[in-house]
Parts: structure tokens; sequence; C-alpha cells
């Protein structure tokens, strides 16, 4: 395997993200006089669910876009995409793909290593990335990588994000 940068040729190739999961992330948010409580509880769904979207490259909202993708001679197995947050130094993780035949393999790791070096090279303070409480598969790999929890948005997609099950969670990485 050889990870090599991706230039601007690869500017709207868009990405299949997919993913099955059997647990989410319950999320309540308590309102009382003196506090505001928030909970996150791991929970069992009744069964199995398959979620998917579609995310580009090289998107014009983001600031300095690096890509990255993971090769098998011609065959690319992952791509890893960073956008630059000059305003607080940070680096963010916008898109972290890898081909379901070749998941559970390292690829994402390899990923996320070149992602942690670029931002330490340049400084940083903090890597962060953004995935769904109802994704999983996804918490549980960022949590292995050493990410924790720092923020949710509980209207981010929708105004009803709590009730769906689809609360924005985000994840950081401090350097």
């Amino acid at each position: 395997m050889q990870l090599r940068k991706l230039d601007q040729t690869w500017k709207g190739k868009s990405f299949l993200f997919r993913y099955t999961t059997t647990h989410h992330y319950r999320v309540k948010v308590a309102h009382q006089a003196d506090e505001i409580r928030i909970d996150l509880k791991r929970e069992a769904l009744a069964e199995p669910t398959v979620k998917s979207f579609e995310s580009c490259l090289f998107s014009n909202w983001l600031i300095n876009p690096q890509v990255f993708g993971m090769f098998e001679g011609e065959t690319l197995l992952g791509v890893i995409e960073l956008s630059q947050e000059d305003w607080n130094n940070r680096l963010r993780i916008v898109n972290l793909w890898v081909d379901e035949d070749y998941r559970c393999q390292g690829i994402g790791k390899q990923l996320v290593a070149k992602a942690i070096e670029i931002a330490r090279s340049a400084g940083q303070r903090a890597l962060v990335l953004e995935t769904q409480s109802c994704n999983d598969p996804a918490i549980r790999f960022y949590l292995s990588c050493g990410f924790r929890l720092i923020g949710l948005d509980t209207t981010h997609y929708n105004n009803d994000d709590i009730q769906r099950g689809e609360v924005r969670l985000e994840f950081g990485l401090s350097l």
C-alpha cells in the first residue's frame, strides 16, 4: 500500500459513505435552574441500521484543503481530507473514507496518523472531526485513535436531531 497526496484534479470526486450500525448514543439534554445536564448513553438498536451519505473532495468552503489517498497499485482504498481552521489553529478531518472491502485492515489508522503528522508539523494545537451519534463504528474507531468527545450540536442536521437519534458529535485530539 502507498499513501499519496491527491491534487485538485480530484476536485468534485464523490464518495458514498455507508455504514451499518447496531448501536447509537442516545442524547438527553436537561435544563434546570442551576444546571444543564447532557447525557450520552450507548444503546443497542432494535435491529442493525444502514446509513449512507455522499461527500465530494475539495469543496469550495474548505481552507487550504489537503487530501491523501491510500492506494494498492492504482486502486484507491481510502481517503482523508483535511482543512485548516486558521482562526483557532486546529486541523479538521473533513472526510475519512475507507472502501468497505478494506475496512478493519489498518488503512483508517494510517490515514489518521498522517493527519496527526501534518497537524503537528504545522504547529497546530488540535485535530478535530465530526460524526453522528448513530455512527457507532466511527465513534469506536475515533476513540481507539485517542480522540475524545469535545462537544455536540443537537440541531445541526434538523431541528429534531435528538428525536431522530442523529446528533452531531465533535471529537478532538489535543496535540
